[in-house]
C-alpha cells in the first residue's frame, strides 16, 4: 500500500475530519488555553499550503506550511492518524513542507508543539530541527516547545 503526499484543499470533509481528530488529541494533552488550533477555513488562507498523505485513497495524515514575513515559514497542523503512526509518514510530510519552503526562498522554518508530544519531537529532530526560544508571536509557556531550522538556498549553499 503506497502512501502518496500531495497539496490539497483543507475544505474537504475528509480533511476536516483529520483536523477534528488532531484537535481532540491535542485537547487531551494540553490545556485549551495553550493550544493554537486552526480550522479548515483558516487553513484555506492563501498564506497556507496543506499537504495530505493518502493511502488507498484515504486521508491518513496532514501538515501545512504557513508563510510569514521576514523569510520565516511555519510548520502547522502536523498529524498522522494513530493507525498509521510509526511508519515515517510525518517525516515525509515534514520533508514536503521543508521542500516547498526552500523552493519559495524562506530562510528559516519554525514551529510550536506541545510539551507532551515526544513523538512529534522525534520527527522534528530527525528532520534537523533544533529547539529554540519562542517563535513568532507565541507566548513563552511551560506547555510549548519551539523548534527552528535554518534553510540555506542554493545561492547561499554555493557561497
Amino acid at each position: 500500500m503506497a502512501v502518496t503526499i500531495a497539496i490539497e484543499s483543507p475544505m474537504q470533509d475528509e480533511i476536516r475530519a483529520l483536523i477534528v481528530a488532531l484537535d481532540e488529541i491535542l485537547n487531551e494533552m494540553t490545556p485549551l488555553e495553550h493550544n493554537y488550533p486552526m480550522t479548515a477555513d483558516q487553513m484555506a488562507d492563501p498564506a497556507m499550503t496543506v499537504f495530505v498523505a493518502r493511502e488507498d485513497g484515504s486521508a491518513i495524515g496532514c501538515g501545512a506550511l504557513r508563510r510569514h514575513a521576514g523569510g520565516i515559514a511555519e510548520v502547522k497542523r502536523m498529524f498522522t492518524v494513530p493507525a498509521a503512526q510509526g511508519r515515517g509518514i510525518g517525516g515525509r510530510i515534514l520533508a514536503e513542507i521543508e521542500g516547498l519552503a526552500r523552493r519559495e526562498g524562506f530562510v528559516r522554518l519554525v514551529l510550536e508543539t506541545g510539551c507532551r508530544h515526544d513523538a512529534a519531537w522525534r520527527i522534528y529532530e530527525r528532520g534537523g530541527f533544533r529547539r529554540c526560544p519562542p517563535v513568532l508571536d507565541y507566548p513563552d509557556s511551560e506547555w510549548s516547545v519551539f523548534y527552528e531550522k535554518a534553510l540555506a538556498t542554493s545561492e547561499q549553499s554555493a557561497a
